[in-house]
């Protein structure tokens, strides 16, 4: 009997021993207390991921961090701005703790979605021991944007207690490089939230540049006119109340004047004299005929010359190059007496159209980055998108006398105004029109927002009309002139002409009859729209005719789905009366284009 007590016993002991010791728990910041440099209980830092903030978002820029290392992150605070591929973003954090540790430092572009870019810990653990978690790594610092175009190598002074130095900031998606139009403060004035410091040009637009913080602007370090990278310093404000004459400008280090400066040229070669009998030693090198005479008039050896052509070229680049960091002057002509049976040859027509001492007739123009970003984006698109056109004729006898009826009620509406209208209702109907094309695949998307090509002297913008169908024409008409009116003094914000889903180009008031418009990517197609030319019908009834004709991208829209949407068009524009009212009709459109 006793012996089976003793086994009961033990039985027991062994069952509820293993569940007692777990129990005894002791919170993490005690264990810091009493552990603090033990190994086992160090902490493990939680992941902040570079987050996806639009869909098409492949990878971001760290603009600004809000939080610095140590401060506590209550729900919903500001860690950082990031640079989207649409706009800059503010990420926020829904979680209560402390940044423990910064992976990625402002300013690091390109940083792709879901890279690690900074290190959490619980209120209650002890942040300056954070480890990285098990199997994160963290990137490599060679991420972290250098300049290579500017001499200005990095800039090594942080700012003074209330002293903010200001980036060059990224106004579009696209932007590297921005322009200082004009400043529209001066050095000691006052800035409060929202003011505009100043207009940069960017690829896009001018646009005006707000700060969001209350200061003064201690020193402007771009003078007007300036193009300078993203993320390089243009000014430094201060706190109200401090001596802005007292701003510290941070310290750049340069490339010293030793490394750039080219290498001492014996004093014999810095004026060369050809004798007459010496002749340049051979080269295996290429040239042209511009090249040659270059060599010939500073008495220069092609094998002298490095060439950096392909297959051994010798370039006149690289022969204005050698003679300007060799101060090289141009060797006298020799003088020789013409026999007296020459004849004197004529002057070229280079040699008699500008007279010697006269300015040229000819003015170069500058390229405003507008215009080179335009020229860029649709060279990439014309040879990447494989362009497909489909062509209509629309009778617009009915258009233009509903349009005069509504003129005689003091509406005043454009044609134009009838064609964004019928190309959202057409939309509409045909949504595989209505994509885009990102990530090899191709989107729907479920609101309809037309972009409206506009003219300005620094380039063509497309300001969006959102949410189209849902305006009316006075609607429509009226959002077009007000965004015409601001692309053209360069006050259009960036939500206002970046996205759209459809394009519309019309140069009928020019006269134009039938042009091809190039696709916007990511957008699938785009209409252009010609001019009304009077016709003879098969009755010789003399009628009003339009030609649109649609640029569409053949990877996401087929044929029949093209003529479909122009079959649609057609109709709502020749029969508009419903345009006028405002209402979708009940009954879809009939699609035969015959």
């Amino acid at each position: 009997m006793a012996h089976m007590i003793r086994s009961k016993f033990l039985l027991l002991s062994l069952k509820y021993a293993n569940r007692i010791a777990p129990r005894i728990s002791v919170p993490l910041k005690y264990h810091r207390l009493c552990f603090h440099t033990s190994g086992i209980l160090d902490v493990k830092g939680k992941e902040m991921l570079m987050p996806s903030l639009s869909p098409t978002m492949e990878t971001g820029t760290i603009v600004k961090w809000f939080k610095k290392e140590g401060d506590k992150i209550e729900p919903g605070d500001a860690i950082a701005d990031i640079q989207t591929d649409k706009a800059v973003v503010t990420m926020e954090f829904e979680d209560e703790s402390i940044l423990a540790k910064i992976i990625i430092p402002e300013g690091t572009k390109d940083v792709k979605v879901g890279t690690l870019i900074a290190l959490t810990v619980e209120v209650d653990e002890d942040w300056k021991t954070v480890e990285m978690p098990d199997g994160a790594t963290a990137p490599k610092a060679a991420s972290a944007v250098q300049p290579t175009s500017t001499p200005v190598a990095s800039q090594a002074a942080e700012p003074l207690p209330g002293q903010q130095n200001i980036p060059m900031p990224a106004l579009s998606p696209t932007m590297t490089t921005g322009t200082i139009i004009k400043w529209l403060k001066q050095e000691g004035d006052e800035i409060q939230p929202g003011d505009a410091l100043a207009e940069i040009q960017t690829d896009k637009a001018v646009m005006a540049f707000e700060l969001e913080e209350e200061g003064v602007l201690a020193k402007i370090l771009v003078s007007e006119g300036s193009q300078v990278e993203v993320g390089q310093l243009i000014a430094i404000t201060v706190e109200k109340g401090m001596d802005w004459k007292q701003a510290v400008v941070p310290t750049v280090t340069r490339p010293s004047a030793t490394a750039a400066a080219p290498a001492p040229v014996p004093s014999s070669a810095q004026e060369p004299v050809a004798s007459a009998s010496a002749k340049p030693p051979p080269s295996g090198q290429v040239y042209g005929l511009a090249v040659k005479r270059l060599l010939e008039e500073y008495g220069l050896s092609s094998g002298s010359i490095k060439g950096t052509g392909r297959t051994n070229r010798l370039l006149k680049d690289d022969v204005l190059a050698y003679i300007q960091a060799h101060n090289i002057k141009k060797v006298a002509p020799k003088t020789e007496e013409a026999p007296k049976t020459a004849k004197a040859r004529p002057a070229s027509p280079l040699e008699t159209h500008v007279p010697a001492g006269k300015p040229s007739p000819y003015e170069d123009l500058e390229i405003s980055n507008i215009r080179g970003i335009i020229a860029k984006r649709l060279g990439e698109s014309k040879s990447t998108i494989p362009h497909s056109y489909a062509a209509i004729d629309i009778n617009i006898d009915k258009l233009m006398e509903l349009r005069g009826k509504l003129k005689t009620e003091d509406i005043n509406v454009s044609i134009n105004d009838f064609v964004t209208k019928a190309v959202a209702y057409a939309l509409v109907e045909c949504p595989d029109i209505n994509t885009l094309y990102q990530n090899e695949q191709v989107v729907r998307v479920p609101k309809v927002d037309v972009s409206v090509a506009v003219a300005t002297p620094a380039g063509l913008i497309t300001p969006i009309i959102f949410d189209t169908v849902a305006k009316s024409l006075t609607d429509i008409s009226k959002s077009i002139r007000e965004l015409a009116e601001k692309a053209r003094k360069n006050q259009l914000k960036p939500h206002e002409f970046q996205g759209g889903t459809f394009t519309i180009s019309n140069l009928g008031m020019f006269g134009i009859k039938e042009f091809c418009a190039i696709i916007n990517p990511p957008q699938t197609a785009i209409l252009a729209v010609g001019s009304g030319r009077e016709e003879l019908d098969s009755s010789l009834t003399k009628v009003t005719r339009m030609t649109v004709k649609l640029s569409y991208d053949r990877r996401a829209i087929d044929e029949d789905q093209a003529a479909d949407f122009l079959a649609v068009l057609r109709s709502m524009l020749q029969d508009p009366s419903f345009l006028a009212a405002g209402k979708i009709p009940a009954l879809r459109y009939k699609r035969d284009i015959y």
